[in-house]
């Protein structure tokens, strides 16, 4: 299964994980542009000489850095990395495609049809079972290679207001192998607002990712296609989606946020919210930013499935340049996920692990962030693989050509909880959306 078509909001927004390294000096994009473009007219580089294209902004590279000045250190193999900005990074590696002048590695936001074809297969590196790849995360197309490998991945989960759930003496689970389910989440959450006089029991992004976690928790596939590519949603989800919706009723729940687009962070950092529904891009920001309570990552309810909504940071792939080059980037690549080069990018470069096993140790002072982090860590291997569904069904879609330009769950499930069309009349709305982008 794969991961693609990530979110520039979940890599470098709202405080992702990436600020766990301290900014550097800024190199200009003129100097960058000028790097990319200096392969000249022959396609790779050579056995001693590679190209790694990355996009992150100043500072937040600070992993790639390391692991290739370690990578030269050990094999005598220079790697420049060449950091392009992210506006604009797809069309420069589309460009370069049709140039026939790809870099020999790249860590790319998403696939694209007219350069996937001209990926190293990476199988003998995911399915080395030494390095533990969470295979669910993986990019595949349908002969089986592995197009990428994620750099790292993302999950929804839950966050609390620590001191309310204190103050008022409620419980909360203390594994994720002993998880709550979400009635028994919700009926902790109110009672907690009772009794100290909080505004809401729960904040929810706005996502479509997010309300997906909570339909596979909930036993759901959300908007799911059959074998000919044609979309529907099953019972469970539409029990599901029409739960979501009753609880967004200023009490558990606001209807701004789903509504109007009203900030469920901010509403959550003010100490007037119980719960958070979001994920561990916040975990770096709340470790900086929330300082008039204590919060928490608890453990995600499982209402039977143990599932989330998992999205890589980044997918790290190699191209099929020249010969020389390509068996040189495939060892580099291969280096590079071994288990202890692997923990050492994630711990310098703020990543949630895809290789089970490794226990990173982050430089975070917040005990809650260490803890936050430890408990994704714990998390991630006993999800679903539904929880990777949705990554699949987006590598598809590129490698027909096709995608999900505009996701209609936002707007019609707002109408819903507006009251102007029921839970059902949305998803019919949403699957239409879905079928008329991106099905067949």
């Amino acid at each position: 299964m794969t991961t693609v078509g990530v979110r520039r909001s979940r890599r470098l927004g709202r405080g992702g994980m990436r600020r766990l390294v301290p900014l550097a000096a800024a190199v200009s994009a003129g100097a960058l542009l000028l790097s990319a473009c200096g392969s000249g007219s022959d396609s790779g580089g050579t056995s001693k000489s590679l190209t790694f294209w990355i996009s992150t902004v100043p500072g937040q590279d600070a992993g790639w850095k390391k692991m290739v000045a370690a990578y030269k250190k050990e094999t005598g193999v220079s790697i420049k990395l060449v950091n392009i900005p992210y506006d604009g990074y797809n069309t420069k590696l589309h460009n370069a495609a049709q140039a026939n002048s790809l870099p020999d590695v790249a860590a790319v936001p998403q696939l694209d049809p007219i350069w996937s074809s001209k990926l190293i297969d990476l199988k003998s590196i995911a399915n080395n079972e030494t390095n533990k790849i969470n295979k669910t995360f993986v990019a595949k197309d349908s002969s089986g290679k592995v197009l990428a490998i994620p750099s790292d991945v993302t999950a929804s989960g839950l966050f609390i207001n620590k001191s309310l759930f204190e103050k008022a003496g409620v419980d909360v689970p203390a594994t994720p192998s002993d998880t709550w389910t979400w009635t028994e989440f919700i009926a902790a959450a109110n009672k907690v607002r009772e009794k100290t006089g909080a505004k809401y029991s729960l904040t929810f992004d706005q996502s479509p990712s997010r309300l997906r976690a909570m339909v596979y928790e909930l036993g759901g596939q959300y908007v799911h296609a059959d074998d000919s590519g044609t979309f529907s949603v099953d019972a469970a989800t539409k029990k599901a989606v029409k739960y979501f919706v009753g609880l967004n009723d200023n009490k558990v729940m606001p209807k701004s946020v789903w509504t109007s687009g009203a900030d469920p962070s901010a509403m959550f950092q003010s100490g007037d919210v119980v719960a958070y529904w979001s994920g561990v891009w916040q975990v770096a920001s709340f470790a900086d930013s929330i300082k008039k309570f204590e919060w928490a990552s608890v453990p995600t309810p499982a209402e039977p499935v143990q599932a989330s909504d998992v999205n890589s940071g980044g997918l790290v792939v190699g191209f099929n340049n020249n010969g020389d080059a390509s068996a040189a980037a495939t060892k580099f690549l291969s280096w590079l996920y071994e288990p202890d080069h692997y923990r050492e990018l994630c711990e310098t470069s703020g990543f949630l692990p895809v290789e089970s096993g490794l226990n990173p140790e982050y430089p975070f002072e917040s005990e809650a962030a260490q803890a936050a982090f430890k408990l994704y860590n714990e998390e991630i291997p006993l999800y679903d693989p539904i929880s990777g569904y949705f990554n699949t069904a987006q590598t598809n879609w590129v490698l027909k050509g096709k995608s999900l330009t505009e996701d209609p769950t936002k707007t019609e499930l707002g109408k819903a909880i507006n009251g102007q069309q029921s839970s059902d009349e949305a998803l019919q709305n949403i699957v239409d959306g879905y079928n008329q982008q991106v099905g067949g």
